[in-house]
């Protein structure tokens, strides 16, 4: 399995330009590179290969000598990016390449071969750049791929290293309808659970908005190009640094409970990027980080020997009485509650929604994906 271990480093400041001298150079040849697919393609009608783009490169280092400076197959890797960029734009019709921006938040590069580290010694070595000071806090053992060296907006450097450890992915456990779990996200709580389980959605970026408020409008009055306005803008980048953080720790621990607790997760699959242009919700939902906990938990049930299924996002999951199978189509968004008129029972609208998930991803008809070896479960029928 391949499984990425990410460390801090703690550069010096030689290190840390010789770092960025690394990062621009990459930036630079991705964004000539892509101009040349572009240009090429529009008068001559062909494409160039990552193999064309790397033919390039010497002349390109003759043009701009400082590129020689910088480890050659960083530069390589920048154009297997761009031509890995334009295959997932071809296959999924969607994202056409951008050119890479120097303000963008995090900045990076990769190393493919030629370093090393040393646990004991805590450091990392890098070709042209020397050893770093590490700090190592888990140990791995395997064939080390890529390592991708990172820089956020804060100034913390970090090493994300690629590594094989030769074992094959479990076969996922078998699960039946009492293994598993059905899932229904939503704004007022995080989640809720098909066991009656309701996760409360903690807020971070509303509870913290308050002071994002204050500090942007701190940048906003200092000079441009001031000394004052570099450390005002450090301070938002912190405070957006931590709101991020601790999204992702809830998201890792809500996650790995749940796919340690259970033998196969049920969801329904969310078009995501439509409902964030609901201005209204949108601020809410990209706090809320579906997308992200979904990919958590795809990742987490394949590692474990889990089975992670999808349903169709256009199943009436609410709708649907999980007892004896009433629609009711009249259900409103604002009904959070109601009875059911056929059988009387009375259902919260998340408790049954994830009840029905868990019961339709249980029927082959109704799945959209599903990440394992194989399907292992029991079907189940619904109530007629």
């Amino acid at each position: 399995m391949l499984q990425a271990y990410m460390y801090r480093m703690y550069p010096s400041q030689e290190q840390v330009a010789l770092l960025m001298k690394h990062i621009h150079a990459c930036r630079f040849v991705y964004n000539h590179s892509l101009e040349q697919k572009i240009r090429v393609y529009e008068q001559e009608g062909r494409t160039l290969s990552c193999f064309d783009l790397n033919n390039r490169l010497p002349a390109l280092k003759e043009d701009y000598p400082w590129l020689k400076e910088v480890n050659s197959q960083s530069l390589q890797s920048a154009n297997k990016n761009l031509d890995n960029a334009f295959s997932r734009f071809f296959r999924e019709k969607k994202g056409f390449p951008r050119f890479k921006s120097k303000k963008n938040p995090v900045q990076s590069f990769q190393v493919p071969q030629s370093y090393s580290v040393d646990f004991d010694q805590r450091w990392i070595k890098l070709p042209k750049i020397s050893t770093i000071r590490t700090i190592f806090h888990r140990v791995f053992t395997g064939k080390m791929k890529y390592a991708t060296v990172s820089v956020t907006s804060t100034g913390k450097w970090f090493v994300s290293i690629l590594v094989d450890d030769g074992k094959n992915e479990p076969d996922p456990a078998p699960f039946t309808l009492d293994t598993t779990l059905g899932i229904d996200v939503g704004l007022k709580h995080f989640a809720t659970l098909s066991t009656g389980e309701k996760i409360e959605n903690p807020r971070h970026l509303k509870t913290s908005l308050q002071r994002l408020k204050v500090l942007q409008r701190r940048v906003s009055r200092k000079k441009k190009g001031s000394k004052n306005r570099e450390k005002a803008i450090q301070k938002l980048a912190r405070c957006h640094e931590k709101i991020a953080n601790q999204r992702n720790d809830f998201l890792h621990k809500v996650s790995f409970r749940v796919v340690s607790e259970n033998q196969a997760i049920a969801v329904e699959s969310l078009n995501v990027g439509g409902m964030m242009k609901n201005h209204l919700l949108a601020q809410g939902i990209g706090d809320v980080s579906w997308y992200a906990f979904f990919t958590m938990l795809e990742y987490k049930c394949r590692r474990y020997g889990k089975t992670f299924l999808k349903i169709g996002r256009f199943d009436p999951c609410s709708k649907i009485c999980n007892t004896c199978g009433y629609l009711k189509r009249d259900l409103a968004l604002s009904d959070r509650g109601w009875v059911c008129p056929d059988c009387g029972a009375h259902h919260d609208r998340d408790i049954n929604a994830a009840i029905n998930i868990k019961k339709f991803a249980l029927q082959e008809q109704n799945l959209v994906g599903v990440s394992g070896a194989g399907r292992t479960g029991e079907p189940v029928d619904l109530p007629q």
